[in-house]
């Protein structure tokens, strides 16, 4: 029996108890008494009649948060699932990219400036850097994509990108930026950041198809204990803030529901991938940030973004030097790839470059070449890092034995971010991240050939001995 409820019935007995001294009584004490007995009772009911409406509105309550918390596990499971997807394809797809990218970058260097040919190549690059951003976008969805954070100054970011900016947006469009002059600094990776405001404002221009006011801003900014209470994932403190608005045709609360669900687009088929939000969302939760929208059907939407500050000096962005001479080299270099297609693309980038290549398509032929060039000795191990049977490391483990001054420069699909995870390669460990432009390929190869040689061990483990019979047992 509930507090109220014993009370209740302890009144009941004792307005049974004073009715009977009650006939003792004169008609204006009754009279009274009788009003303070049935206020008293009223009272009590009233109490009761609260607590259970209290009890039925914290079963409700219960309720909507068990499903509101089944509805957020049932769409984690999904980007999981999807970024599980995602981040298997990203090895093969990205092969296909390089070897395509590559033979285009090949032929434009040996064509004529005037060559006719030059604008096909250059279309199907254009069309191959397409489907890399959108491999990137996947893997940045499933959180798989190496982030290079550093300390930033989000009003140099957007006046870098202002030209490329209003590009995108058409003439009827006018782009209103309200920097704030004494904005702090955020960590975080340049690139992905500038992504975020790019795919922002496409959405904003796409928002509004006849023209329109498009604002970006900067301001610091606090969030408190009450903002992080309605926000999950929130910690209340110092912010960076970012937003972006529009004045174009908004959305309705259905739509905000789902607007950052991956393949979610309300644009008609072909204007959208539906990744564009997914993707500001998870390269902003990946930087610590959180990301908050407001939107109304006819009076526009505003994308609000929070970044932590920092209290680290701006770093200053390396430039690009890829318009600088390719080095060329003499060295030897045994290239170990179990896809065809990208073993002689790199076969074929490093014999242009003056180098003398060798090539094995997997574990077993690489350590039988190891073993015929002992004497002429092999300079550079530029092996694939995940291959069936024998992986790239445990090839460069046996060819350090049998050539002490080799250098190891491995190349995968997958983020070295990743690798580290599954302790495939220890931190520091030369990689280069497929898929890579001739250029890029050249520079590292010659970057690692460059590098001085570490302490190396001058009698093989018990294990690197063992690894010396694998010719013979495979």
């Amino acid at each position: 029996m509930s507090t109220l409820s014993y009370t209740r019935l302890n009144a009941a007995l004792r307005l049974c108890s004073w009715a009977g001294e009650a006939l003792q009584q004169s008609p204006d004490e009754v009279e009274r008494r009788v009003q303070e007995r049935t206020a008293e009772l009223a009272s009590v009911n009233e109490a009761l009649r609260r607590e259970l409406a209290e009890r039925a509105r914290a079963e409700e309550q219960l309720k909507a948060e068990c499903a509101q918390l089944e509805a957020q596990l049932l769409q984690a499971q999904k980007m999981e699932i999807v970024g599980q997807l995602a981040s298997g394809a990203a090895h093969d797809f990205n092969n296909l990219l390089m070897v395509i990218l590559g033979y285009a970058d090949l032929l434009l260097l040996r064509l004529d400036a005037s060559s006719p040919m030059r604008k096909s190549l250059e279309e199907i690059k254009r069309a191959s850097n397409r489907a890399a951003a959108l491999t990137r976008q996947l893997l940045t969805f499933s959180r798989k994509q190496v982030l290079h954070p550093q300390v930033l100054d989000l009003n140099t970011v957007m006046t870098d990108i202002d030209k490329m900016l209003r590009r995108l947006i058409d003439e009827q469009i006018t782009l209103i930026t309200v920097p704030d002059s004494a904005l702090d600094r955020v960590k975080a990776d340049p690139g992905q950041i500038e992504q975020v405001i790019m795919n922002l404002v496409v959405n904003a221009r796409d928002a509004m198809p006849e023209g329109g006011v498009l604002t970006i801003e900067t301001a610091n900014v606090e969030l408190d204990q009450e903002y992080a209470r309605w926000h999950a994932n929130v910690q209340p403190g110092p912010y960076v803030m970012l937003a972006v608005s529009d004045t174009g045709c908004g959305m309705d609360e259905a739509t905000q529901a789902r607007i950052f669900e991956p393949f979610f687009t309300t644009k008609e088929p072909g204007k959208g991938t539906g990744l564009g939000l997914s993707t500001v969302a998870s390269i902003i939760k990946q930087s610590g940030g959180c990301v908050w929208v407001y939107s109304e059907v006819g009076r526009g939407t505003t994308f609000k973004i929070y970044l932590p500050r920092v209290e680290e000096a701006v770093e200053v962005r390396s430039k690009d030097d890829s318009s600088s001479a390719v080095p060329r080299g003499t060295e030897t270099v045994l290239v170990v790839e179990d896809d065809s297609l990208v073993r002689e693309l790199a076969v074929q980038i490093l014999q242009e470059q003056g180098y003398t290549v060798l090539e094995a398509s997997n574990g077993r032929e690489a350590l039988l070449t190891g073993q015929e060039h002992v004497g002429s000795g092999i300079d550079l191990l530029l092996t694939d890092l995940v291959m069936p049977q024998m992986s790239g490391r445990e090839v460069a483990e046996y060819l350090a034995c049998v050539h002490p001054n080799i250098r190891i420069l491995y190349m995968s699909g997958y983020t070295d971010r990743t690798i580290i995870q599954h302790n495939i390669l220890e931190a520091g460990t030369s990689l280069l991240q497929k898929p890579f432009t001739p250029n890029v390929m050249i520079r590292k190869v010659r970057e690692v050939l460059d590098a001085p040689l570490g302490n190396k061990d001058t009698y093989p483990s018990e294990h690197q001995r063992s690894l010396l019979r694998w010719p013979a047992e495979r």
